[in-house]
């Protein structure tokens, strides 16, 4: 059974939301401009301190190498359960915060993990291979509403530098830099998965904002990578909603 933590009322009260969300939203989206191929961003939400999440990186492992090209696999590493005898060294609050948002954007009562939201618009659990595969299928199938081109990456220092175009006929203003570790394998010595060896894959080290219009940017490698480890910059063009409606990918 997949972990499950409730959401802080007073949480909810600060955000408000207005629109609903749902699969015929996604599947209507896909009319909108046939020039542009699909994007499947997928957002996983975990923790090397839950024992139900293990599979779910496999998945998100698996898919990430089947797809090499259309799917921009992430996995955000939550803190809500270092508490139970092994911290993730890969946690953070922030990315707790952003699995607060996405919820309460769906009006789900709660984070869980494994969580997997795709193209910021819906999610289900992380470890379901069919559901995976299916979804994976129907927003392949679905027409972007813009695009970014990742032009230029250069590592300087502890530093990656790019340059970057966008056109957005999606009216998206919003332009997420990620950079994401692309695999390690971890000696779990405590808490739920004990004397395990997890692997996770893309996992998100660094996230920035940038401005649209900018063209060029920059985001720090934080010592959490080590000399020389496989590392990929990836840029999301998403809406004031939170939905994806491009992406762009290039190795560091």
């Amino acid at each position: 059974m997949f972990k499950k933590i409730i959401i802080l009322a007073i949480v909810a009260m600060a955000l408000t939301v207005t629109t609903s969300y749902s699969e015929e939203k996604a599947k209507n989206m896909g009319d909108i401009n046939a020039e542009s191929p699909g994007v499947v961003v997928l957002e996983l939400f975990t923790s090397q301190g839950c024992s139900s999440c293990p599979p779910a990186d496999a998945l998100l492992q698996r898919v990430k190498k089947q797809y090499p090209k259309e799917v921009f696999a992430l996995s955000y590493h939550i803190d809500y359960w270092n508490y139970i005898g092994w911290k993730d060294p890969f946690s953070k609050s922030a990315h707790t915060k952003k699995q607060t948002a996405y919820n309460l954007k769906f009006r789900n009562r709660s984070n869980y993990t494994p969580q997997l939201v795709i193209n910021g618009m819906e999610h289900f659990v992380g470890s379901n291979a069919q559901k995976m595969n299916s979804k994976i299928t129907q927003y392949k199938k679905m027409k972007a509403t813009g695009w970014v081109d990742l032009k230029v990456v250069e590592k300087v220092g502890r530093r990656a530098l790019f340059d970057f175009s966008v056109d957005s006929s999606a009216n998206a203003e919003l332009l997420r830099a990620v950079l994401v570790l692309n695999e390690r394998t971890t000696q779990v010595g405590r808490g739920e998965n004990r004397h395990k060896k997890l692997t996770n894959a893309n996992i998100v080290v660094a996230e920035k904002y940038l401005p649209i219009d900018s063209g060029s940017g920059y985001i720090d490698i934080p010592s959490t990578v080590f000399k020389n480890e496989p590392c990929t910059l990836m840029l999301l063009l998403e809406n004031e909603a939170m939905d994806i409606v491009a992406a762009a990918k290039k190795p560091l």
